[in-house]
């Protein structure tokens, strides 16, 4: 993003002398000590404060931007844009994560510090929407683990389609396999037929399962789901959208229904699928050098940074320009998943920098859960209630995104918080709710009759 900096910085002390009682012409030493009392009580920050709320609100919005496809060159490897956008009451991360085909992964890392459950109206959120293509042959499916994404491509004349994707993976105990495979076969509203090492594990937590699930709301595989040449694994959709961007599966590679019905569409039987783990990515766009880190897996992060280093001393010998290499560590260092350009290796290309666009907040956000109206007939259960209002309400989103939906909202009375899940029309209903409270969250839920 580019800025005219110099009438930033006159617009920001303006604004900033006014809020705290100083005159605009207020010498430089007034100025300095304030920036200093800013910093001593909340570091930097202060800085970012005084950027978002002190600067001028943008004067345009666009109201959309790439999300899924793009067209990109043959010799280029980064696709897409950054952009910002301002929060509403009641958003959450994976609400904005949905809305915008991103991992819960992608924008929290993105957006350190930011409450994922209740983040504060009128912050600024970063939308990680630009990503560097993995290192490998771009044909067919191409999933990076480390980025929890996956890249479909296709050829397009001199040019080269790439649909992507965010994607849940397996956890440490039962990880994704990598290497190369392929689509064997592809079904609508498939069955899941059980591992038994699932249920085992569920028949250990109280919560037994039957050896198939017919399709329906409880099917974790979704409404669609493509097999692969790897025994028992598969590329799927879920019931639990939350999920997506967290090492949260049994190897098998989760995507946002929306997403998986439109990869279903487009991919053929036999399409390759390679599975690869690529922390750090290093790429170019109109002679800009970008690197990409992510937080890696296990400890082989050391070997494959070793690998982007050697490969951007490469491109630095060529071009014969030194750059920044305090700037590639702080990327690697701070892991938001963001390509970050390190330097232009031919002159020129200052305007193709991909500048961060400002969207405007969507009237509704794609996929968030609505929670019904208060019904006096119906059953009800408690989950808990709590003195902090911002846990309340953290605790409610929470079991709000649980898949599939068990809507929860916040009852308050002076300075008891209550956090309810309802309305349901039956006991047995609400009966199966406590249950999975319990399997799930670990939380006592209380019935409450009608």
């Amino acid at each position: 993003m580019v800025f005219n900096f110099t009438s930033l910085k006159k617009v920001a002390y303006r604004n900033l002398c006014r809020t705290v009682g100083l005159s605009p012409s207020s010498n430089g030493f007034q100025l300095t000590i304030l920036l200093m009392f800013l910093l001593s009580l909340h570091g930097c920050t202060a800085i970012k404060e005084v950027l978002v709320n002190f600067l001028p609100p943008p004067s345009h919005l666009e109201e959309k931007i790439e999300q899924n496809d793009f067209v990109v060159a043959k010799e280029d490897d980064v696709i897409g844009r950054l952009a910002v956008m301002g929060l509403n009451k009641g958003d959450t991360l994976p609400d904005i994560a949905r809305h915008f085909s991103l991992g819960i992964n992608t924008v929290s890392a993105a957006n350190p510090g930011m409450d994922i459950w209740v983040p504060e109206a009128g912050e600024r959120i970063l939308l990680p929407l630009s990503f560097i293509l993995p290192d490998t042959i771009r044909k067919g499916i191409v999933i990076n683990l480390a980025a929890m994404r996956l890249f479909d491509f296709k050829e397009n004349g001199k040019l080269l389609a790439v649909s992507t994707y965010p994607i849940g993976v397996g956890t440490t105990e039962r990880p994704t396999p990598m290497g190369q495979m392929y689509i064997v076969r592809k079904m609508f509203r498939p069955t899941w037929y059980v591992p038994a090492s699932i249920a085992e594990d569920h028949r250990k937590k109280g919560d037994p399962l039957p050896a198939k699930i017919p399709p329906g709301p409880l099917n974790p595989l979704g409404e669609h789901a493509l097999y692969l040449s790897r025994s028992s694994y598969l590329i799927h959709g879920t019931n639990k959208p939350a999920s997506v961007g967290l090492r949260a599966t049994n190897g098998c590679i989760r995507l946002y229904p929306e997403d998986i019905e439109t990869l279903f569409a487009n991919t053929p039987v036999k399409t390759p699928v390679n599975i690869v783990n690529q922390p750090y990515l290093v790429g170019q766009r109109d002679g800009i050098v970008y690197i990409e880190a992510h937080t890696p897996f296990e400890e082989s992060g050391a070997t494959k940074l070793e690998k982007a280093y050697a490969k951007l001393r490469n491109i630095e010998k060529k071009s014969g320009q030194a750059f920044d290499w305090k700037k590639v560590k702080e990327a690697v260092a701070e892991a938001r998943g963001i390509p970050v350009p390190l330097f232009e290796i031919r002159h020129g290309s200052e305007k193709d920098v991909a500048k961060t666009i400002k969207l405007k907040h969507p009237d509704k956000l794609y996929g968030k859960p609505e929670i019904p109206e208060l019904k006096t007939d119906a059953w009800y259960v408690l989950a808990a209630i709590l003195h902090d209002k911002v846990d309340a309400l953290r605790l409610a989103a929470i079991i709000n995104h649980q898949g599939p939906q068990i809507p929860a909202r916040v009852l308050s009375k002076s300075d008891r918080h209550r956090v309810i899940a309802g309305p349901f029309n039956t006991m047995g209903e609400a009966k199966d709710v406590v249950k999975r409270m319990k399997i799930d969250l670990e939380i006592e839920g209380i019935l409450v009759e009608p």
